[in-house]
């Protein structure tokens, strides 16, 4: 599983306007296409992490059309979601039984705010049935 949402960067005199297809608060902008990107990066990560704080529903990445980029959050944030995307139905209190581990320790794989280890990724993973994978872009 990748975290990857498109953006539409369309050019303009002074720059570049970003705006994400799939969560419509999420825009931003950049006097290069560099900047642009790294601005986009950042308004996905907050924009993603209110909601994960506020409860709200974060869609599931749409594919990239034309003239579009596709933009990763941060870390944090990648952790949080597809701990929440492996988990599917299963309860945040089954989870932490399985991991052997107190609810509110297994509420924090969820929280865009907590750096979980790798030895908490890789062992929530094999309980949900997955394997970690990391990877440098």
């Amino acid at each position: 599983m990748e975290i990857h949402y498109p953006a539409l960067f369309t050019k303009e005199e002074t720059g570049y306007f970003v705006q994400f297809v799939d969560l419509e608060e999420a825009f931003t902008e950049g006097e290069t296409l560099e900047s642009a990107q790294f601005y986009a990066a950042e308004v996905l990560t907050l924009t993603l992490q209110g909601r994960l704080e506020e409860g709200q529903p974060i869609p599931e990445p749409s594919p990239a059309g034309e003239g579009m980029l596709l933009i990763a959050p941060d870390a944090k944030t990648q952790a949080a979601l597809l701990f929440r995307r492996a988990r599917q139905d299963r309860t945040i209190a089954d989870v932490a039984r399985a991991l052997g581990t107190s609810w509110p320790a297994a509420q924090r794989l969820e929280d865009p705010n907590h750096w979980p280890s790798l030895k908490q990724l890789e062992k929530a993973a094999a309980v949900l049935g997955r394997r970690l994978v990391l990877s440098f872009e």
